[in-house]
């Protein structure tokens, strides 16, 4: 009798917590309506999005599929659900415009979860925000202008041989080339070098820790997936708790390396023009005079290894994703491969055949080829912000909280027939001068806009467009059988990737 009265109080609980759990869903689910904003009807336990755990396709797409739909009902905005959170989601360009440069300083944060305190590494620019976040950027800006670009040039160009190596040996073999693994050879490379101060000679040695680590960074487990989804929906429990977003073990190779690095360089009074030591400078206050205004703090130990380590993913991962959706594009369209070949040769003529900077520069199909891509396949293909203060919408009488999400749907605007006709064509003379002049500014957005524009925009574009010279003057590309063709993408991987990888031949020309 004792044991059944047990299971009896324990079903009741059970059942009411139930009851309650699903009450609080349900009032949670009429925020958007109490709100007066059309909204998505969202499903429990998820919202609308589905399991973190069992999704079947990226983020990024399902995204896009909103966004879709909202624009069939002529929203200019929208609400939809992650879990039980709210997040407001814009359609309408003159709104992203407005929230990501006009309206900034009421969506500063873009409410990404990190946890300076257990999880150093995660505090980094791209994540953190506030007045902390400003005066980093403002620390930061110098070590990404053009001329600091130009002074990095020559270290990217060293990469070159060891990438065009790998690619003969491939060629002479015959074999099928794994293009994203070998550019991201490459690109992990110069990221080392300029982040770094390292020759890590990925292309020769195996199983490289940077190139290794740095895949499995972008690798989502379902249990990471999990952790994402708890700590972006719940992130101060999730502080309160301690989650981590980088595994330990990464946590310790990245921050043994940086400081190593900065002890060796400050023991032997060793510099180098690269982003670590500007760093260095910020750690120890001996930045010059730039005409940037910032609070004048110093870096810690743990900030300058999270900047190193932002720059390293970002550097490395984008610009090797981007690049493999170019040759990809191209050698599915050889007239267009030849006609960015032909201008190569043509430039780089005029600079006695050497990939100079101002070569690069010179380059306007090569730049309509690369920003065509950054359409189709934007490598985040969402934003997100936050609202730090509470926001009246323009010419609606809809008022968004502090502390409310907000979603932009780059993948969706970028694939926007209204703005792309045929958008699913790769069509890089969309991007001539004249073209883009006619789209709303707002309708390409691969690195976002504002005062939150990716600061190694200037480098990420170098590095692609270096990486691509090299290739396009040296082989002509063809899609291997192993391919998987249309290209999927990755359900679980954190930019857009294709499933399968991406398999091209290589023709020495």
């Amino acid at each position: 009798m004792l044991s059944d009265n047990v299971v009896q109080n324990l079903v009741g609980v059970f059942v009411a917590l139930t009851v309650i759990l699903i009450g609080y869903y349900k009032w949670s689910y009429q925020y958007w309506k109490r709100r007066n904003l059309s909204y998505l009807k969202p499903r429990i336990p998820y919202g609308n999005l589905s399991s973190p755990v069992r999704r079947k396709e990226h983020l990024g797409v399902t995204i896009q599929k909103i966004y879709n739909e909202m624009k069939k009902k002529s929203w200019k905005h929208g609400g939809i659900y992650f879990l039980v959170s709210p997040a407001y989601f814009v359609v309408d360009l003159d709104y992203v415009r407005n929230i990501m440069t006009k309206d900034f300083h009421h969506f500063v944060d873009r409410g990404m979860y990190y946890n300076e305190k257990d999880d150093p590494l995660s505090a980094h620019l791209f994540a953190i925000g506030g007045p902390k976040w400003k005066n980093l950027r403002t620390k930061l800006t110098p070590t990404f202008t053009s001329g600091k670009m130009k002074m990095m040039f020559q270290t990217l160009v060293d990469c070159e041989d060891r990438l065009l190596n790998k690619i003969q040996s491939d060629c002479e073999t015959k074999s099928p080339i794994d293009i994203k693994e070998v550019l991201g050879c490459f690109t992990t490379d110069i990221i080392g070098s300029c982040a770094f101060g390292l020759e890590l000679k990925t292309f020769e040695q195996e199983n490289s820790p940077f190139r290794e680590y740095g895949k499995r960074i972008f690798s989502t487990t379902k249990l990471r997936a999990l952790r994402r989804a708890i700590s972006t929906s719940f992130p101060e429990f999730a502080r309160a708790i301690g989650v981590k977003t980088v595994p330990k073990d990464i946590a310790t190779f990245f921050m043994k390396v940086v400081k190593d690095t900065v002890e060796y360089r400050e023991k032997n009074n060793y510099t180098r023009k690269d982003f670590m030591q500007l760093l260095i400078d910020l750690k120890n206050n001996r930045l010059e005079d730039d005409g940037y205004k910032h609070d004048g703090k110093t870096l810690t130990l743990e900030e300058v290894a999270a900047q190193c380590f932002v720059f390293f993913l970002a550097g490395f991962e984008t610009s090797s994703t981007t690049m493999t959706f170019v040759l990809y594009e191209l050698s599915k369209n050889q007239d267009l491969q030849q006609k960015l070949r032909d201008e190569i040769n043509s430039i780089l003529a005029k600079h006695n055949g050497k990939i100079t900077y101002e070569a690069i520069q010179d380059m306007k199909y090569m730049n309509q080829v690369t920003e065509e891509t950054l359409r189709k396949y934007p490598p985040v293909p969402f934003l997100t912000r936050k609202c730090v203060n509470d926001y009246k919408i323009p010419d609606q009488n809809i008022t968004i909280e502090k502390g409310t999400a907000v979603i932009i749907p780059v993948l969706g605007i970028h694939r926007d027939e209204q703005y792309y006709p045929d958008p699913d064509k790769f069509d890089p003379d969309r991007f001539t001068e004249e073209n883009k002049k006619l789209r709303h500014h707002y309708a390409h957005i691969p690195f976002g806009e504002g005062p939150r524009l990716c600061i190694g925009m200037r480098f990420g574009l170098m590095q692609t467009k270096v990486g691509l010279t090299a290739l396009l003057k040296n082989y002509k590309f063809t899609v291997n059988e192993k391919t998987k063709e249309p290209l999927t993408m990755q359900v679980h991987s954190f930019v857009l990737a294709a499933e399968g990888e991406v398999w091209l031949n290589a023709h020495k020309l």
